[in-house]
């Protein structure tokens, strides 16, 4: 079992950056594949991005392709999100994930995922 606790969220105006991390604890952090998801309100929670386990691979949704990046780093066991030119239409909890399957294509549905953080706020004001 892995504990997973997002950081990182927050107020910002449009146009703005923000990078969230996910530091997990437990099991080794480097079996779990690992996605980001959002949810606005009266939204369902809907994919953002993953990775792989190793980092080497990486899948975005097409909604924040070119400004939102997926990364981790194994040795701190830590996924982050950078999100760069934010928009108002970006403002959600955001979640981090862990997919413990060993299959290698990235999971981009939440009932793939077994283990969720508690979320962090970003709020993007226009």
């Amino acid at each position: 079992q892995v504990q997973l606790v997002e950081s990182g969220g927050g107020l910002v105006q449009a146009g703005a950056s923000l990078r969230l991390s996910c530091a997990a604890s437990g099991r080794t952090f480097s079996e779990y594949k690992m996605g980001w998801f959002r949810q606005a309100p009266g939204k369902e929670r809907e994919f953002v991005a993953a990775i792989s386990k190793s980092g080497g691979r990486t899948y975005h949704v097409d909604s924040v392709k070119g400004r939102f990046t997926i990364s981790r780093d194994n040795a701190k066991n830590t996924v982050y999100l950078q999100m760069n030119s934010l928009k108002p239409e970006d403002t959600a909890v955001y979640y981090c994930a862990a997919d413990k399957s060993s299959i290698l294509r990235l999971s981009t549905t939440d009932y793939e995922y077994d283990y969720w953080g508690q979320g962090t706020q970003v709020t993007v004001s226009s």
